[in-house]
């Protein structure tokens, strides 16, 4: 699990899916930071992992502040699926 901050909008959101490191990472949490008084452009803050993580991002099993954190250019991101199913 990581922090990766992507530099403006891809336009993904929670339980999105994400081809980063060659492998298919689930956005887990997205925070949009920067629309009032950022930078010129959005910041999307996301705790990304792999499926097998997700039972560790839910019972919050792991400490915010010292995951290992990347940053990403939004026209760098490869989207595999923009968002997460619809929950009936």
């Amino acid at each position: 699990m990581k922090r990766l901050i992507i530099h403006g909008d891809p336009g993904v959101r929670k339980d999105g899916i994400i081809d980063y490191d060659d492998r298919e990472m689930v956005l887990f949490s997205v925070t949009r930071n920067g629309d009032w008084h950022g930078p010129e452009r959005p910041q999307l803050w996301c705790v990304i992992g792999t499926e097998d993580e997700r039972m560790d991002f839910e019972k919050r099993n792991y400490v915010p502040h010292f995951l290992d954190v990347e940053t990403i250019d939004a026209e760098a991101v490869d989207i595999v699926q923009k968002r997460g199913k619809p929950s009936a």
